[in-house]
């Protein structure tokens, strides 16, 4: 799937915010390995972080106009965020980025956790927070300009053990209910996709498998690794081979917050991943079967 984004306002401004834009953009485009530090890194308490590079004032006001960056987490997609045991605060590859990016700007990090991706992106869209972590899709791009995908994941099927279906090209059938979460990538794409399969809906991606059991359910679609978790802790099922979906997931910023706010959060996500933060971060978090995404 390719990445969407939409275009934002013409950037309007005095002479002089105009070379500070030039300044900016050169900046994005040449910064190079002197802004980046070794390998794209600075260490910080033990944690790696993205390598600074200088924010103008255009910038700042376009990603943190409240004066600290208020950073959505979805905690439906376990690859890029968890809550922490006990519930005290969450972890993962997307609260990384979001306070990494903070820093860069001098800012404080505000954390605005949901528990679907549905509600991430509209908590992004209505201004409630800045930014935000999303599988790309074109369903999403009104309101929101993305970023290039930091990460690449897979889409797969799981299906009860005594199932006849072998493989995903057999999923798309009359009568066969596929679980979805609701408004996730999954939905999104296989609402599209699907042409004789029904498909059905659960709130949220991680209730997904319950859901699929609880209403006599073929099939549920979601991130392969959440689907291997709810496969090792209930017994009698078995996922798909290959998969059905990859899925980029990309920062997102509300759309209309200026063309420099855009540039800077694209190069951030760009340093991050060619700097080995991402890489760095995937690892720390014990996430396996993800990929880091080729440059944007």
């Amino acid at each position: 799937m390719k990445s969407s984004s939409v275009s934002s306002p013409s950037f309007r401004s005095s002479p002089s915010s105009a070379s500070r834009r030039r300044v900016l953009t050169g900046a994005l485009v040449e910064g190079g390995a002197a802004a980046l530090g070794i390998g794209g890194l600075t260490l910080l308490g033990g944690c790696s972080t993205v390598g600074a590079m200088p924010a103008a004032a255009e910038v700042a006001a376009g990603l943190a106009p409240t004066g600290k960056l208020r950073a959505c987490i979805n905690l439906g997609n376990p690859i890029l965020a968890r809550r922490l045991p006990g519930g005290e605060g969450v972890a993962g590859v997307s609260v990384d980025l979001a306070r990494s990016l903070a820093q860069g700007l001098g800012v404080a990090a505000e954390l605005v956790v949901v528990d679907a991706a549905a509600k991430s992106v509209e908590t992004v869209r209505s201004g409630l927070a800045d930014v935000g972590f999303f599988a790309v899709d074109p369903a999403r791009g009104d309101g929101i300009s993305f970023t290039a995908p930091y990460v690449i994941i897979e889409g797969a099927y799981l299906v009860r053990e005594a199932s006849p279906l072998r493989a995903n090209d057999e999923v798309d059938r009359a009568g066969t209910r596929v679980m979805v979460g609701r408004g996730s990538a999954y939905d999104l794409f296989l609402t599209r996709a699907l042409k004789a399969a029904q498909i059905v809906r659960a709130p949220t991606s991680p209730t997904v498998v319950d859901r699929m059991l609880a209403e006599n359910a073929d099939v549920a679609a979601g991130v392969r690794q959440q689907l291997q978790a709810d496969a090792a802790r209930l017994p009698g099922l078995r996922l798909l081979p290959g998969r059905f979906m990859v899925i980029e997931q990309a920062m997102g910023l509300r759309a209309g917050r200026g063309v420099a706010a855009e540039q800077y959060l694209r190069a951030f996500v760009e340093r991050a991943k060619a700097g080995g933060f991402v890489a760095a971060a995937l690892k720390r978090h014990g996430i396996e079967g993800a990929a880091v995404a080729p440059a944007g």
